[in-house]
């Protein structure tokens, strides 16, 4: 991944995440929120450390580490994803990328506050049109949903099932770039992160009595393989890629940008049809994300000798 430029693994992450809000609804409904994560990252997590023996990479590691590998997978893979999946039942999933816009100014904040790394005014100005952007382009689903609010309480969940995703991912997220300033290696720290977030979420789901039984559809198998080799392997190897390589504010853009994608999909198979709001929107999460991305090196540079000094 280290040999990809810093384009292709944006437009990896994009282009994968962007599908997965989709891939994720033929998921629900056949299996609890838990198991599917459960099983989807625990998929990924064979396949990673599996890899790694394969390789002769060494996998033995101290309790301080794995303390560290649970930090980062629990949160990042684990119960982040849960809400995901949760707030999936109750909201579309446009609406669930839409929070994810938010990614960016959160995790440049939450650096600013753990490591000392500046933000810039170009970045929070960057990282609010982008959000205003990818608003702009659901406000019509927006309103929507928020229209049924007076008959239930189920728009009300799923909003709060989003905002706890968005910050749970956060907190994995930056675990994640400390993880790299203590030297963990990449592809193992990857492959025990997610055995970890799936042992989390099978242990929520254990709690409350979920059942772990297989579905026979088809388009659920097709799914979880989608979902465990592109949408977590491949694609969360490019993310803390880019993130490792820019810093953990600037790489947060991919929140901005896959709803692109995400309505995109919308357009294709749902019968969305776009409209000015649209245009307008797509438009300021490009510039958003535009401004955010400039000057990225200078800010990973930062990032790590910060991370470093708080040793």
């Amino acid at each position: 991944m280290h040999r990809l430029k810093t384009w292709q693994l944006l437009a990896t992450c994009v282009l994968t995440w962007g599908t997965t809000w989709h891939v994720i609804t033929y998921q629900i409904g056949h299996t609890p929120p838990e198991v599917g994560v459960a099983l989807r990252f625990g998929l990924a997590a064979m396949l990673v450390l599996g890899w790694c023996a394969w390789r002769g990479v060494p996998l033995r590691f101290g309790p301080v580490d794995h303390a560290r590998f649970v930090v980062q997978g629990g949160f990042m893979y684990g119960v982040s994803y849960v809400c995901v999946y949760h707030a999936e039942q109750h909201v579309a999933s446009g609406l669930v990328a839409v929070g994810y816009s938010a990614s960016p100014l959160i995790s440049g904040l939450g650096a600013l506050l753990l490591f000392g790394v500046a933000v810039t005014r170009r970045f929070i100005w960057g990282g609010v049109l982008a959000m205003a952007g990818v608003v702009l382009i659901f406000w019509p689903e927006f309103g929507k949903e928020f229209g049924k609010a007076a008959q239930g309480a189920g728009t009300a969940l799923g909003v709060a099932f989003t905002v706890a995703s968005v910050l749970l991912s956060t907190i994995g997220s930056l675990s994640a770039s400390r993880n790299r300033t203590h030297r963990l290696p990449f592809w193992p720290a990857l492959g025990f992160g997610m055995l970890y977030g799936a042992a989390a979420a099978a242990l929520i789901a254990w709690v409350q009595g979920q059942s772990f039984a297989l579905p026979t559809v088809a388009s659920w198998w097709v799914a979880l393989l989608y979902l465990a080799l592109l949408g977590s392997v491949l694609t969360f190897a490019c993310f803390l890629t880019l993130q490792e390589r820019i810093g953990p504010g600037p790489a947060g853009s991919v929140g901005a940008l896959t709803p692109l994608l995400a309505l995109a999909m919308s357009v294709a198979f749902e019968g969305y049809a776009p409209d000015a709001l649209t245009a307008a929107g797509a438009g300021l999460a490009l510039l958003g994300n535009a401004l955010m991305l400039g000057r990225a090196s200078t800010r990973a540079g930062r990032l790590k000798a910060a991370t470093a000094a708080a040793e």
